[in-house]
């Protein structure tokens, strides 16, 4: 038989993609579920016809192609490539050979991946509007606006929320109930009409044929199905095999025409489900992102050097987001996650670690030098010695301290019972040894009065104390003159309040514990120079920055957790501290389980 330009028959696309896909897989037989010869042994005969009348065609591979080595392999399909590619093959009989149903292993194969990453249409990037793309009118945008989906890049980041398996291909007569697959055949007896007895129900039901048996399929409620759906069309049909009187049926399936030989969007694949709003389906979204991916995604810029990306293992960004939505397998879909993360967690250390600098280069703090023979008779005064994590944390601190500028900006992390009350209180009385004010603001009135308690029991410890109401007041013979702290919390009654607010605007308060009740109005410390946060993480960063704006100067921040916060993490969530660890309890101290 002569060869022509171009072959109709049904096999040559199928195994032309399916060559193409075990190229891109480095030829290890998995470009179809069961290996390269469950492809082969179903198209044997219409393949053997067309060896015999071309004889420069490679010969079907023996024993298998499972069987050979990999350059076999590869020097076995670029035979075929080279020959597919030419358009010289000719198989005898297309029109019968096109009638025959692809095996269970072409649904899987037609996932062969999409062209390689176009650009955008000419003059329009991927912050072009979503009525960019085809077949998206104002309509249409509305919807995709609700979910904050504005321009292409934002279709493109819109993840779906998980992946429905139907990747698993199977011919009816192996199908069983519960199962989730996709079934590829052809459709008869497509009608709408009441289903059951009662006739309440509408819907559509169709018989789905393939080599192996028939199947019923029904649309529930879902009668329109009769005019899509195309009699004798070639379709892959995916869903959760079900049972109806007595027989197994296919509810509701998502459906695909293949028989132009299309890659499947919504069936024989893992499927992406998307979070959606009313009036948009999860089928249009599909089309939408499929669309974007192979029209747009080589707009979107990599945006991490080639070794670091080497270096950390990470999938380049346009293969990541194709597999996040559309993956190969879960393997690659998790890899995809994992690039798309590191992305999102480097943009935030990197936002946080400008506001630093930004910080540091703007923003001038109050110098504080300490007086360490001050020091040592504050540390002496303590009923008990500070481990040596504490000295060097105390250290660390003072340090930033004295420096001035920029303002100290500092975590102190360490176990429940490790003492980071002590240091901080060693630290405030550095600064108010200077002549400035001191503030601890911690999220609930319950620890706001144990920290009170706290520092009245270790200032009493130096010295003698006198406490009134919400006030205690200490002189502290290490500084040689008496420390007022005042308690400041929400349940606090009007006139003890405003007798607080008053001390701590005159500068009568040396220091101020409470609750977000110290960043109202009507509270102010003009001469605030260092601001203490506990339980860091149930502050935000403008409550923060209001308790620094409650000085005339730009005071130093020192915030405490109990939290364990790995490292890596406390350097993307706290970029903007420098860290100080208790990592050593003192002597007696049972370690927390």
């Amino acid at each position: 038989m002569p060869a022509s330009a171009v072959n109709t028959a049904a096999w040559v696309k199928p195994f032309r993609n399916i060559l193409e896909l075990e190229r891109s897989n480095r030829f290890n037989n998995r470009a179809v579920t069961g290996g390269l010869d469950r492809f082969l042994e179903h198209w044997a005969a219409d393949i053997t016809t067309f060896l015999e009348n071309a004889p420069d065609a490679p010969p079907l591979p023996h024993p298998a192609y499972a069987q050979l080595s990999l350059a076999e392999r590869e020097q076995w399909a670029e035979r075929w490539l080279t020959l597919l590619a030419a358009g010289s093959t000719t198989a005898a009989s297309p029109e019968t050979a096109a009638r025959k149903t692809p095996p269970p292993a072409v649904a899987q194969t037609q996932q062969s991946r999409p062209p390689a990453a176009s650009a955008p249409p000419q003059g329009l990037t991927v912050e072009a509007p979503v009525t960019s793309l085809k077949r998206v009118d104002e309509k249409l945008a509305a919807k995709l606006n609700r979910l904050d989906m504005a321009t292409v890049r934002d279709l493109l980041y819109h993840f779906p929320r998980y992946h429905q398996d139907y990747s698993r291909a199977a011919q009816i007569a192996e199908l069983q109930f519960g199962q989730e697959v996709t079934v590829t055949g052809r459709l008869s007896n497509i009608q709408a009409g009441p289903l059951g007895r009662s006739g309440r129900l509408q819907a559509t039901q169709a018989l789905l044929t393939d080599d192996t048996g028939s199947l019923r399929v029904s649309w529930i409620g879902q009668s329109y199905m009769a005019r899509r759906l195309k009699a004798d069309a070639l379709v892959n049909l995916s869903g959760k095999v079900d049972s109806y009187q007595g027989r197994l049926t296919l509810e509701n399936p998502e459906y695909e025409d293949i028989s132009r030989g299309q890659t499947p969007v919504h069936t024989g694949r893992l499927l992406p489900v998307y979070p959606l709003t009313a009036g948009l389906t999860g089928r249009n979204l599909r089309s939408l992102t499929w669309q974007a991916l192979n029209e747009w995604l080589g707009g979107i810029a990599e945006s991490l050097p080639a070794g670091l990306l080497s270096r950390a293992g990470l999938m380049p960004l346009r293969q990541a987001l194709r597999q996040a939505h559309y993956p190969d397998n879960f393997s690659q879909w998790a890899q995809a996650r994992r690039r798309l993360a590191f992305d999102e967690l480097l943009t935030l250390q990197l936002s946080v670690l400008a506001r630093r600098q930004r910080n540091a280069q703007d923003v001038a703090g109050v110098a504080i030098p300490a007086d360490p023979a001050l020091l040592d008779r504050v540390i002496q005064a303590l009923p008990f010695a500070l481990t040596n994590a504490q000295r060097r944390c105390l250290d660390e601190i003072l340090s930033d301290l004295h420096r001035g500028t920029p303002p100290m900006s500092r975590l102190l992390q360490g176990e429940v019972g490790s003492g980071k009350t002590v240091v901080v209180l060693a630290a405030l009385l550095a600064v108010i040894a200077a002549g400035w004010q001191g503030a601890i603001m911690v999220p609930t009135e319950v620890l706001a009065e144990q920290h009170f308690q706290t520092v009245a029991n270790l200032l009493g410890g130096m010295g003698h104390t006198a406490q009134e109401n919400n006030i205690t007041t200490a002189y502290c013979e290490a500084l040689g003159r008496p420390v007022t702290v005042g308690l400041l919390t929400g349940s606090i009654r009007a006139r003890p309040r405003r007798q607080l607010t008053a001390m701590a605007a005159e500068g009568g308060l040396d220091l101020l514990i409470g609750t977000h009740a110290l960043i109202q109005n009507g509270v102010a410390m003009p001469n605030l120079a260092l601001a203490v946060m506990d339980e860091q993480h149930r502050f935000g960063v403008m409550q923060r920055s209001a308790l620094r704006q409650k000085s005339r100067e730009n005071p130093h921040t020192l915030v405490m957790s109990a939290t364990p916060i790995p490292r890596t993490l406390t350097l993307t969530l706290y970029g903007d501290l420098d860290l100080s660890t208790l990592d050593e309890l003192p002597p007696g101290r049972q370690e927390i389980l």
